[in-house]
């Protein structure tokens, strides 16, 4: 045999062992497919600016703002024209603001979102939306909602809005590095949407109303911490970097202290003096206690499970809580409507 021959030999083989080349860009382009995290040099996500924004304000948040109708509700005041006249338009101005504060937040945010696994999906944060334009619009929406309030509605509505985004922008700046007082200021978010509603119509405002929608708001959010907290242990990178110096123990205590609270401000609101009803066949005002201390310790379930993310998505995502809810609002508006 010639020196050739094991040498051919050698290349045959060689080949017949390395893949071909399409075969190598199918794989590339399946490892590109499977990877989508975008890299240094690639282009942004491309998307309309108008749904960027959009988006970014956080649609699916605005449910929240639907407490601005707890306070006439729970007055009894809530259906008349007038009234859903002055709910519409202050619903649409503290969305305005809400969003606003989610446009600020993420503008400045931009550059630890990108380092996130989720969040670097957010428009912003993915190049969809500018900062600069993220900033524009939040600002203008800011300096808007309140001049309009003070235009159209009463001037404690314009002052409200006014705190409620000052408190929200300090919050996003500085205060949500702060131990305790970040729970602080977003339960006082929740309370300020449910009393907003009042100021508007000129309702007085029960100080048990204040008391159990107050700690009721601080169960939710604490819960959600909570939740948070426990999802996060051990992992680098915690969605909330305060959520490191908070611990499980701590925010369980809270939770379970606020909804201990929440509950017995309902309690005695249904029992104080004068809650008897005189025309009703059943005594709504007190038996709306049993679904609204069953919907605390159903919500309580996925509070200690670690798995009461936003508010929203629980009620909505468990039939048996949203049995027990629409159970309790429908007792506690034939309670309402015996006054």
């Amino acid at each position: 045999m010639t020196e050739a021959a094991p040498l051919a030999e050698t290349h045959r083989l060689t080949e017949a062992r390395s893949p071909e080349p399409a075969l190598l860009g199918q794989r590339a382009r399946h490892r590109a497919d499977a990877d989508p995290t975008p890299h240094a040099g690639e282009s942004a996500p491309t998307g309309s600016l108008p749904a960027g924004l959009l988006r970014t304000a956080r649609p699916k948040q605005w449910v929240k703002n639907v407490l601005v109708v707890a306070a006439p509700a729970a007055a009894g005041q809530l259906f008349t024209v007038h009234a859903l006249t002055e709910l519409a338009l202050v619903l649409a101005l503290f969305t305005a603001c809400s969003a606003a504060v989610y446009l600020v937040n993420d503008a400045r945010d931009a550059e630890a979102d990108r380092a996130h696994p989720t969040k670097r999906h957010r428009p912003v944060a993915a190049g969809q939306v500018p900062v600069p334009v993220a900033y524009a619009v939040g600002g203008t929406l800011a300096v808007l909602a309140p001049a309009a309030a003070a235009w159209l509605t009463t001037p404690a509505v314009a002052v409200l809005l006014a705190a409620y985004l000052a408190m929200q922008l300090a919050y996003c700046v500085s205060l949500k590095h702060v131990l305790v007082v970040d729970l602080v200021i977003v339960t006082t978010g929740f309370l300020m949407r449910a009393v907003i509603g009042g100021l508007a119509l000129g309702i007085p405002l029960s100080r048990w109303f204040l008391i159990t929608t107050g700690f009721g708001a601080l169960f939710m959010v604490s819960a959600k911490r909570y939740s948070e907290a426990v999802q996060m242990a051990g992992t680098a990178g915690a969605t909330r970097a305060l959520l490191t110096e908070y611990t499980t123990g701590y925010l369980r205590f809270v939770w379970q202290l606020a909804a201990g609270v929440a509950v017995l401000g309902y309690c005695l609101w249904a029992l104080e003096e004068g809650g008897v009803p005189h025309t009703s066949v059943l005594p709504w005002r007190q038996l709306s206690v049993v679904a609204f201390i069953l919907a605390v310790l159903r919500y309580a379930v996925f509070a200690d499970r670690g798995t009461a993310g936003e508010p929203e998505e629980v009620v909505l995502g468990d039939r048996a809580l949203a049995l027990i809810g629409l159970a309790w609002l429908t007792m506690y508006g034939l309670a309402v409507a015996d006054w």
